[in-house]
C-alpha cells in the first residue's frame, strides 16, 4: 500500500498537485474520512441551531408567556448540545487517528525514497537539510492534515448556513451584513497574495538553520580543536537572524489582517444593533429576530476568522509540501534495469574496460580509458596520490556510480545488468573513517549478518585483533558505543569495522585506506587479522602506508586517472617507475 501511496505522490503534477497530494495522503482511510465529515456535518447542524432557538423562545415562548414552547426549546438547546460534544468528539478522535497514520505513510515514504537515491545526491545536499524534510516539513504538513482540512470544510459550511439562516430571519438585514463581504474579500485576496513567499522562505530558512546545526554538532570536536565556538555561535546567530526576519513578515502580516477582520465585524454587529434596533422600535421586526440576527452574526464572522487563520497554516502546510514533493522529484542516478540479473555467489573476477568517468559538475576525469582485469581471490593494491582515482575505481566497483565510457564488469556480468542488492550483498566496504552506529559494540559488527551469533560475533572479533579490547571494555561486547562510535578510540572502530566485514564472509572486499587512521602497534594487529580477511576473497586495497600492500598479489599505480604501472612490489621496484618513486618518497617520510 505505502508503494502505491508513493506512487500516486509522484504522479501529481500541475496545477492543484499540492492539494492531490494531500488527498492521496488520506485516500487509504477513506473509510474513517467520510466517518469524519459525517460528525462534522452533525457538529456544524448543532453549531448553527442556536440562533433560531433564540427566535424560537422569545417571540413564541417568552413573548406570548407560553411555557410550553419554552420548555421545548430549551430541551431542544439541550439536544443541540449533546449532538454538539458527540459528534466533535467522534471528529476530533478520527481527525487525529486519520491524520497521525497518513503522516506516518508520508514519513515512511519520504525516508524509503532517501534509502533509494544514489550516493551522488548525498553529496549534494546537507543532511540537516534533509532531516528537516522529515522533522519540520512534515510537522507543518501536520498541522494542514489534523486541523486544516476540518477547518475548511467546517468553517465554509457554517458560514454558507448561517447566511440561508440570516436571509430567513429578515432579509434587508441580510444584505446590510453582505455589503462587508467584498471587503473580506479584498483584504483576503490580498494577504494571501503577499503572504505566499513569506512562508515559503520560512520553510527554506529553518532547513538552512537544522543542517547548519547538524553540520555543527557532527564536527564539535574541530569546532573545539581550533577555537571556533564563537565564530561558529556568530553564524548561527546569523542564521537565526535571517530566520526571524523571514517569521516577522508573517507576523506583521497576520497583525495587519486577522484585528481588521475583527473590527470590520464590530461595524457590521454595531450596524445591525442599530437599524435593527429602530426596526424593533417601529414593529418591523421582532425582538427575536433582531436578538437571533445578532447572535447568528457570530456564526457568521468567526468562521471566517478562522478561514483567514486557516489561511496560514495552509500556506506554510503548502510550503511544506512543496519542498517534500522536491524530495520526493528527485530520481535515483542509478536503477536497476527491468530485466536486471540475480547474481548467485559470486566467484569474484572484476574487469575495468575501457572505462572513463567523472562527477557531476567537474571537467576533468577521474578516471581515463582504464582497463584493468582481477581474477578471483586475488588481491590487488591500489596506489597514488590524492585524486589519482584509487576510491573512483573502488566506488565504480561498488556500483555507486555507473562509468561515462566503457564497462565494469563481475563475473563477466556488466553492473549496469544486475540487481544492486545481489552484488553488494556479496560485498563488504571498510571506509577511511569507520561508521559505528548509536548502540553496543555486538549490534554494529551484526550489521552485515544480523543473524549471527554471539559466538560467531566472538570469531569474527578474534580473527581480526579486536576481541581483546572489545572483552576489556566495561560491558564488553555490550558496551555501547555512542553516536558514530564516539566512544571508542580511531583505530577501535577500524577493528570493529574489520570484523563487520568479516561476519558477512563477502566475496569482494574493498579496503579504501583502512588502516590510515591506525597507529603502528593497531596497525600491526590488523595486518595480522586482514590474512584471515583477505583469504579466498577477491580485494582492492587503498592504501597510503605502502607497507600495508606489499604482500599484495598485485600493485596498481594511477595517476591522474590513468593506469601507469602495474605488477608485484619486488618487480615494480625493480622497474624504478612511479612506484618505486611512490616508495622511496615513503620510506624517507615514515623514517623521518
Amino acid at each position: 500500500m505505502r508503494e502505491e501511496i508513493l506512487r500516486r505522490l509522484r504522479a501529481t503534477s500541475g496545477r492543484g498537485r499540492k492539494l492531490r497530494g494531500v488527498l492521496v495522503l488520506l485516500r487509504p482511510y477513506r473509510g474513517r474520512v467520510i466517518g469524519m465529515f459525517a460528525a462534522l456535518l452533525v457538529a456544524t447542524g448543532a453549531t448553527l441551531a442556536p440562533p433560531p432557538l433564540a427566535k424560537l423562545a422569545i417571540d413564541d415562548g417568552i413573548t406570548p408567556g407560553d411555557e410550553t414552547v419554552l420548555y421545548w426549546t430549551v430541551a431542544a438547546f439541550l439536544v443541540s448540545a449533546l449532538l454538539l460534544w458527540g459528534a466533535t468528539w467522534i471528529q476530533t478522535y478520527l481527525v487525529g487517528w486519520v491524520g497521525q497514520r497518513a503522516l506516518q505513510d508520508l514519513r515512511i515514504e519520504v525516508f524509503g525514497h532517501l534509502q533509494r537515491l544514489s550516493i551522488g545526491f548525498y553529496s549534494r545536499r546537507q543532511s540537516g537539510v534533509l532531516i528537516s524534510r522529515l522533522t519540520n516539513d512534515v510537522e507543518a504538513l501536520n498541522q494542514l492534515v489534523s486541523d486544516g482540512v476540518v477547518t475548511l470544510f467546517q468553517a465554509s459550511l457554517t458560514v454558507l448556513g448561517t447566511i440561508a439562516i440570516l436571509f430567513w430571519l429578515d432579509a434587508e438585514l441580510a444584505a446590510i451584513t453582505m455589503l462587508a463581504v467584498p471587503l473580506l474579500l479584498l483584504g483576503s485576496l490580498g494577504f494571501r497574495i503577499a503572504s505566499a513567499d513569506a512562508y515559503r522562505i520560512t520553510r527554506e530558512r529553518i532547513a538552512v538553520i537544522s543542517g547548519y546545526l547538524q553540520e555543527t554538532l557532527s564536527g564539535v570536536r574541530m569546532v573545539r580543536a581550533f577555537g571556533r565556538e564563537r565564530r561558529h555561535l556568530a553564524r548561527f546567530g546569523e542564521l537565526n537572524d535571517d530566520n526571524r526576519a523571514a517569521n516577522m513578515k508573517t507576523v506583521n502580516l497576520n497583525a495587519a489582517y486577522f484585528p481588521a477582520v475583527e473590527l470590520l465585524s464590530a461595524i457590521v454587529t454595531v450596524a445591525i444593533l442599530l437599524y435593527g434596533g429602530y426596526q424593533a422600535i417601529d414593529g418591523a421586526v421582532t425582538v427575536g429576530v433582531l436578538v437571533a440576527f445578532v447572535t447568528a452574526l457570530n456564526n457568521f464572522f468567526d468562521p471566517i476568522q478562522q478561514l483567514s487563520q486557516l489561511y496560514t497554516t495552509y500556506q506554510s502546510g503548502m510550503a511544506a509540501l512543496d519542498k517534500i514533493f522536491e524530495l520526493l522529484d528527485e530520481q535515483p542516478e542509478l536503477v536497476d534495469a527491468p530485466d536486471a540479473v540475480q547474481l548467485g555467489r559470486l566467484r569474484g573476477a572484476i574487469a575495468f574496460e575501457g572505462v572513463s568517468f567523472r562527477y557531476q559538475g567537474q571537467d576533468e576525469w577521474a578516471l581515463c580509458d582504464v582497463d584493468l582485469h582481477v581474477p578471483p581471490g586475488q588481491t590487488v593494491a591500489l596506489v597514488g596520490a590524492t585524486g589519482a582515482g584509487k576510491s573512483t575505481l573502488a566506488k565504480l566497483v561498488a556500483r555507486f556510480y555507473d562509468p561515462d565510457r566503457g564497462r565494469v564488469l563481475v563475473d563477466g556480468h556488466d553492473l549496469r545488468a544486475v540487481a544492486s542488492e545481489s552484488l553488494r550483498s556479496q560485498m563488504g566496504i571498510v571506509p577511511q573513517e569507520a561508521f559505528l552506529f548509536s548502540g553496543t559494540v555486538r549490534e554494529n559488527i551484526v550489521f552485515g549478518k544480523p543473524d549471527a551469533t554471539l559466538t560467531e560475533v566472538r570469531d569474527a572479533a578474534a580473527a581480526v585483533g579486536a576481541d581483546a579490547f572489545i572483552s576489556g571494555l566495561e560491558n564488553g561486547y555490550d558496551t555501547e558505543v555512542g553516536e558514530r562510535g564516539v566512544q571508542l578510540s580511531a583505530g577501535q572502530r577500524q577493528l570493529i569495522a574489520f570484523a563487520r566485514a568479516l561476519i558477512a564472509d563477502p566475496r569482494i572486499l574493498v579496503l579504501d585506506e583502512a588502516t590510515s587512521n591506525v597507529d603502528i602497534h593497531t596497525e600491526a594487529q590488523i595486518e595480522r587479522g586482514l590474512r584471515r580477511l583477505l583469504a579466498g576473497r577477491t580485494a582492492i586495497v587503498i592504501a597510503h602506508r605502502l607497507s600495508t600492500i606489499r604482500q599484495a598479489g598485485r600493485i596498481v599505480v594511477l595517476e591522474h586517472g590513468d593506469v601507469v604501472e602495474q605488477g608485484t612490489h619486488d618487480e615494480l621496484l625493480a622497474a624504478e617507475g612511479a612506484y618505486y618513486r611512490l616508495y622511496r618518497d615513503w620510506a624517507e617520510q615514515a623514517a623521518a
